[in-house]
């Protein structure tokens, strides 16, 4: 399930059954199901198996949680007093010889254990549920739990809610996700969860490739005003995940003036920028923003 894009936050009245406000995390979105045996599968938002990269908190999450649960969240990681996204980026040995902590952050449960008192009768799936009560279930199914286990920052108060959206920026928090209480759990986008950002974060549209296939140097990205720019700066993991990405998306070389010769994409793809702050035209590579 994931939020659109929406400019103002809404009221607490806004959204029906009331609007649950909730900090949102720079991370990597992860359900997590908890196998019989106590292993933790977490899948990415693109399929993609995320626990051999982060087989620490993998364990950790086995070790204090019941065969059966299904969680949403985000994997965090956290240096110098905020969460930094480039740390999930790095390679898991690098990460882990520099001792940079990786949290789990659930914000909503998909499943229980069947049988468990937990179910109140719903069964093994809680999709169905409205949001409040599935945030109580979540909050019983963490009750005995700790770091690097824990929910997600929330409230019901607009106040508290707006301040938390200015105060907690300098903490890599990017901005606030609103949500229908009344909200069942369904895939895909919807308007019943709703992402405020801030302003320094803007989308693009991925139209091609500067460098070698296998490990691109920069990218062409055209903006929402229709400014075609190169973003250069690219992690080795963003370059890997890029090629493994675009593969079979690779189409005719193009000389783009003032920028270089890219190899363009049959079927662009929807990315996500941070604009520097003070640098103006200047932006940094986030992600793609697949099925978004």
């Amino acid at each position: 399930m994931r939020p659109r894009r929406a400019e103002e936050l809404p009221g607490p009245d806004g959204l029906p059954g009331g609007v649950q406000y909730s900090i949102k995390l720079d991370g990597f979105r992860a359900l997590a199901f908890v196998g019989d045996g106590g292993e933790v599968f977490l899948q990415s938002r693109s399929g993609r198996a995320l626990a051999p990269e982060f087989p620490v908190l993998a364990r950790r999450l086995g070790e204090g949680l019941p065969p059966g649960l299904v969680l949403d969240g985000e994997l965090c990681a956290y240096r110098d007093g905020r969460i930094g996204f480039a740390e999930l980026l790095r390679p898991r040995a690098e990460r882990e010889r520099s001792g940079v902590p990786v949290y789990y952050i659930a914000f909503d449960i998909l499943a229980v254990p069947a049988g468990s008192a937990q179910a109140a009768g719903a069964g093994r799936d809680v999709r169905p549920l409205p949001l409040r009560e599935r945030w109580e279930l979540l909050g019983a199914a963490l009750r005995e739990t700790g770091p690097p286990l824990q929910r997600v920052l929330a409230t019901r108060d607009e106040g508290t809610a707006r301040l938390w959206f200015d105060g907690l920026r300098d903490k890599g928090v990017e901005g606030i996700v609103a949500k229908s209480l009344d909200s069942a759990y369904r895939a895909g986008p919807t308007w019943a969860w709703q992402k405020i950002r801030h302003t320094d974060t803007v989308d693009g549209t991925l139209l091609g490739l500067f460098g070698p296939e296998r490990r691109p140097r920069a990218l062409l990205v055209r903006l929402a005003d229709g400014r075609e720019v190169r973003v250069a700066a690219l992690t080795a993991v963003h370059a890997r995940d890029l090629a493994e990405l675009t593969a079979h998306r690779l189409g005719r070389l193009a000389d783009r003036p003032g920028l270089g010769r890219a190899r363009l994409l049959t079927e662009p793809l929807p990315v996500e920028l941070r604009e520097a702050p003070g640098r103006h035209g200047t932006a940094r590579f986030v992600r793609v923003r697949t099925n978004d």
